[in-house]
């Protein structure tokens, strides 16, 4: 079956390029395997008009709405390869059938890589957090801490203060530098070198960490960042250009998500280096505009 667009991604971003190609009355298909980034947190927080609702119960419900348009289809399954023809692109599922667009948009979002320690995957989404725009206020006034994971990561040590008392964990690998330093020192972080090697407390609550030197430091929620990989291998399949991010890569696009190939879009955390679910689902809506423009005269 033919469409005009393909969009692989069913949570915030690949549900608002499909809306709006659904309100320009295109055939669109959403292909979704089911597991968002976001499914380990019990709720989403400062998303307008979203606050405090589940990511799943937002999915649900964007997906209804979605659905009432006659053009859109749904699959749910895993799109595992994606090749460009003469006119348009031909998109295979894991059930072995195929699906051919014009367009597609690659809302595949990211994988996470925590670090290796004890009692941390647990608790992700929970009481480890990446973002504290996303989940500091719901941790407010409990000691917090900063697990460094990144050289970038004394930025968040110098941001956690403003929701409770923190400690900064270098892990003996990333040193705040003088600039760093000395800000988390004006707002009373507490720089602790001896490294984390397990979380303590019954998951997902968080009640201490123990450290290397064998000190128990008490601790309500830790914040860390994650290395990201992306979570499809379609954009590399299709050749899209990538760039290197703070975490990890993500796909360029332009001002309109196009890609560096001409006919594919992509939106939300695959195509940023910045996560949040308001500029996810923004992304979203700015590429299903793209892509449903470039068809224009086609």
């Amino acid at each position: 079956m033919s469409y005009d667009a393909i969009v692989i991604g069913g949570s915030f971003a690949g549900l608002s390029a499909a809306m709006q190609l659904a309100r320009a009355r295109k055939r669109v298909l959403l292909v979704d395997a089911g597991k968002p980034r976001n499914r380990f947190s019990e709720a989403s927080h400062g998303f307008l008009g979203q606050d405090g609702v589940a990511p799943l119960d937002i999915m649900r419900e964007g997906a209804r709405q979605l659905a009432a348009y006659p053009t859109v289809d749904f699959v749910q399954g895993e799109a595992v390869q994606a090749r460009q023809l003469d006119r348009g692109f031909t998109v295979s599922l894991d059930d072995g059938s195929e699906r051919h667009a014009a367009r597609l948009v690659l809302a595949t979002g990211v994988r996470d890589e925590l670090p290796a320690i004890p009692g941390l995957q647990e608790r992700w989404g929970k009481t480890v957090l990446h973002c504290p725009y996303c989940h500091g206020f719901e941790v407010a006034g409990q000691p917090l801490g900063v697990l460094a994971n990144h050289a970038m990561s004394a930025h968040q040590g110098t941001l956690i203060p403003d929701w409770g008392p923190t400690t900064y964990f270098t892990q003996a690998r990333f040193e705040p530098d003088e600039d760093a330093l000395a800000q988390m020192t004006s707002r009373g972080v507490r720089i602790e070198r001896s490294p984390i090697v397990e979380l303590l407390g019954e998951a997902p609550a968080l009640d201490a960490v123990r450290l290397a030197d064998g000190r128990v430091v008490p601790i309500g929620a830790l914040f860390t960042a994650p290395q990201t990989h992306m979570s499809s291998p379609l954009a590399m399949q299709l050749g899209c250009a990538f760039e290197q991010g703070p975490l990890g890569p993500y796909i360029r696009v332009d001002e309109r998500k196009q890609t560096s190939v001409p006919g594919v879009y992509a939106a939300g955390d695959a195509a940023s280096p910045m996560y949040n679910a308001t500029m996810a689902s923004a992304a979203g809506v700015m590429a299903g505009v793209g892509a449903h423009q470039s068809m224009l005269g086609s």
